[in-house]
């Protein structure tokens, strides 16, 4: 149970939420536990830098400094997505008819939750390539720094995720599931001191929910 980063969500800050918050926090958590169908894929793809700034990551091309960066160096990219389920939408619209406080609180609970997940596969994900003698850069996502969002359907079309954990995308490339995410990791033969990862990767410096505002 991340109370921390669902408190963060809730743009709280360093400030302490009441016992009532605290209470119907915890309640959201245990709600959320029962109903979440947890579920993620990735897939290897070659990496290649055609022209310079633009890369070709096996199912796509983009142009991208802040990705660039992150890629520098490496040798392939781990195209990856989770999702919660519909589980936690449903229980959002519940409660935005009955309950409104819940929902928002709902709401940062189920984007704390992903965020967990999220952390959990990926690092299974990077003890396996370790053990074959190579390293996985942090998780970045489109909608990061210049990484558009755009990509988002070659993304997700080149992990058949639609398919293998039924994420889709509307028209105006949100994903539905909502509490779902894509990512892309870099591969590389060496370490790197990176940590350019969510919140360090975006340049809005003054988003309330930023994890080094808390």
């Amino acid at each position: 149970m991340n109370l921390k980063d669902t408190f963060r969500y809730l743009g709280y800050g360093s400030s302490q939420a009441d016992e009532q918050t605290l209470k119907l926090a915890e309640e959201c958590w245990e709600e959320l536990e029962r109903t979440a169908v947890k579920r993620s894929c990735f897939r290897e793809y070659p990496l290649s830098f055609p022209e310079d700034g633009r890369m070709d990551l096996g199912c796509f091309q983009v142009a991208s400094r802040a990705l660039f960066k992150n890629l520098e160096h490496c040798r392939a990219v781990v195209l990856f997505a989770a999702t919660l389920g519909t589980g936690p939408d449903i229980l959002i619209r519940k409660y935005s008819r009955l309950q409104m406080s819940r929902a928002v609180v709902m709401q940062a609970a189920a984007a704390a939750m992903l965020e967990d997940y999220c952390d959990r596969i990926n690092e299974e994900i990077r003890e396996n390539y370790e053990k074959q003698g190579y390293y996985l850069r942090p998780r970045f996502s489109p909608g990061y720094g210049d990484f558009p969002l755009d990509c988002q359907p070659a993304l997700l079309a080149g992990l058949d995720a639609g398919k293998r954990i039924g994420i889709t995308l509307t028209d105006s490339l949100l994903m539905a599931p909502s509490k779902s995410v894509t990512a892309v990791m870099g591969v590389a033969s060496v370490r790197s001191d990176c940590i350019i990862e969510g919140c360090e990767s975006c340049g809005r410096a003054d988003c309330r929910y930023r994890r080094d505002r808390v």
